[in-house]
């Protein structure tokens, strides 16, 4: 492979670039022999297998199996080494704290999930993180010093200007100016924060409904409602790390309100969050309503309707919610033009097809772009997904670094 412009064309650089060119192929593909990944790379039999070696030897790659059922002599098939590095995630509510630890390859190998009630001081906090970290640390059969890099997911978003959680005065103790301080002292690996909503689109990016676009916006309803905006193929968190923070959006339709951030809530949340479902519900006169969590009832409630969408009414319900979230979602589109819309969390994927198709007829109506919507794949615990895989692309850029 030839160096890239602007890269000097030494040996120790252009073997650099093959490993790493070697090494995603591997993670892509899975097990691959020597001739493919030649092919694959462009390399000849003997760099392919010098570079091989060279993996091998740094820890890198595993050989592993041969390949069988073909004509000719087997041959021998390498992957990347899982345990050659380890990243963790934590996907923080008010209510748990869930964290996962993943090898090299992605693949999850413990978790852990910790109750938090009550309202925790900024020190019990940060015990809670570090508990959290260890049971999912323990469930993996690791020590601390295993994992490489950890990525926690929070509502609202650490300011980078001051260093403060913002837009989540729902989040006890994560509100402390020393927070970020204390972690970092308590843990013995890099540490890096990102809003849920963020992660999650980040999951659906790498590896769901948002693989190979560039421009989309990721809209969220669970516990509250809130979106990610990815531009150019980079998340867009804007000055204090707000962007997507449109449950706070006045929107038409519902009472305009002041202080948001002290209410932590606005115009968008009264009107189209899962809060807003059951309320709705009752009044078109749908009866059963489930008790529970908001996102949880709201969920339940959707699913049932889009089960029977030709009878009210549940057909006035899906009908009344998609224009609700049609509402807000317009001034997003309106703004940033985006190819893609993907909806999540389960206030929107309980509906299914049925009421993304409603959302997607209200929205042609009430903007002028047509983006495509579509529901997001990563369904299972997506902000934590969200958390690993950013964890695991900045461990990766560390270890599959043989320049050094």
């Amino acid at each position: 492979m030839a160096g890239t412009a602007g890269t000097p064309g030494t040996p120790r650089v252009l073997r650099a670039m093959n490993d790493r060119t070697a090494l995603d192929l591997l993670l892509e593909h899975g097990p691959l022999s020597r001739t493919r990944i030649g092919r694959l790379t462009g390399l000849s039999k003997p760099t392919a297998s010098q570079l091989l070696a060279r993996l091998e030897a740094a820890g890198l790659v595993l050989a592993t199996g041969t390949t069988e059922g073909r004509p000719g002599p087997s041959a021998q098939l390498y992957e990347v080494n899982p345990a050659a590095a380890h990243a963790a995630g934590l996907d923080v509510t008010p209510r748990r704290i869930r964290a996962a630890v993943a090898d090299l390859t992605g693949r999850t190998v413990g978790r852990y999930e910790l109750p938090t009630p009550g309202r925790p001081s900024g020190a019990r906090v940060v015990q809670q993180v570090v508990d959290a970290l260890d049971g999912a640390v323990k469930a993996a059969g690791l020590t601390r010093s295993d994992v490489h890099r950890l990525v926690i997911g929070t509502p609202g978003a650490f300011d980078p200007n001051t260093g403060r959680l913002r837009y989540a005065s729902h989040l006890p103790g994560w509100h402390s100016p020393t927070l970020l301080d204390e972690l970092a002292a308590a843990l013995p690996m890099p540490c890096e924060y990102e809003n849920d909503v963020n992660l999650v689109a980040l999951a659906e990016q790498r590896l769901g409904a948002a693989r190979d676009h560039g421009d989309f916006v990721l809209l969220w309803s669970q516990e509250g409602l809130g979106a990610a905006l990815v531009l150019g193929g980079r998340l867009h968190r804007g000055w204090t790390g707000g962007a997507g923070e449109v449950g706070f959006l006045p929107v038409p339709g519902a009472p305009l309100v002041r202080r948001v951030t002290r209410a932590n809530s606005g115009g968008y949340q009264e009107l189209a969050g899962s809060q807003a479902v059951p309320g709705l519900a009752r009044d078109l006169g749908v009866e059963d309503i489930p008790r529970g969590p908001h996102s949880e009832v709201a969920a339940a409630l959707v699913e049932r309707a889009a089960a029977r969408p030709d009878e009210e009414p549940h057909r006035g319900l899906l009908r009344a919610y998609a224009t609700r979230l049609a509402t807000g979602l317009a001034s997003l589109v309106s703004v940033l033009d985006p190819e893609l819309v993907v909806l999540s969390g389960t206030g929107l994927t309980s509906g299914g097809e049925v009421l993304r198709a409603l959302i997607q007829d209200e929205l042609e109506e009430l903007a002028a772009p047509r983006p495509r919507l579509v529901l997001g794949d990563v369904r299972e615990h997506p902000v934590l997904r969200g958390a690993l895989e950013s964890a695991l692309a900045a461990t990766r850029d560390e270890v599959f670094d043989t320049s050094r």
